[in-house]
């Protein structure tokens, strides 16, 4: 359980700040830019739609858990399991989905979370040695967004048409 009874500390007024081990690092190291970028992954999730809402807080929840993780948090490890989860949700919503004839163009905000999680996973391959769950759960994510997005969109989906000149 984390308590926060004060929000600012000014600690981290001179570009550094303590992870879950309370060593100091750099904000703009490898892992607190990864860190940032599922923080924003997670507020552009929270914000994709009403809908969907065990999806979504089961979501969020682990991403909670993968910036832990890539803390230092002891006790917290994203598994295989977390992974196999997404895989399963992604299979239920494709279901009632087409296939695609062509690439989907991107609109609303599922689809912009879809991109937000895009970056947080290429954000977490330049950490070394990591848990390989971190960023195949980011790559599904990715995946189920977009498969829910297809879903929330269905019969007003925009594909693309390529043009010949």
């Amino acid at each position: 359980m984390v308590i926060l009874s004060k929000i600012y500390t000014k600690t981290g007024d001179d570009g550094q700040t303590s992870n879950a081990n309370n060593e100091r690092v750099s904000k703009t190291s490898p892992m607190m830019e990864a860190i940032g970028a599922i923080d924003e992954a997670n507020s552009a999730i929270g914000m994709a739609t009403d809908e969907y809402n065990d999806v979504i807080e089961r979501v969020q929840s682990d991403l909670f858990d993968l910036g832990a993780e890539l803390a230092g948090a002891p006790t917290i490890t994203i598994s295989e399991n977390r992974v196999t989860y997404l895989e399963n949700v992604i299979d239920d919503y494709n279901e009632y989905l087409e296939p695609l004839r062509s690439f989907v163009l991107p609109t609303g905000p599922l689809h912009n979370a879809r991109t937000v999680v895009r970056r947080a996973e290429r954000e977490v391959w330049k950490i070394e040695n990591i848990n390989p769950n971190i960023a195949k759960y980011l790559n599904r994510l990715s995946d189920l967004l977009f498969v829910m997005a297809r879903y929330h969109n269905k019969g007003k989906e925009k594909l693309w048409v390529p043009s010949n000149g």
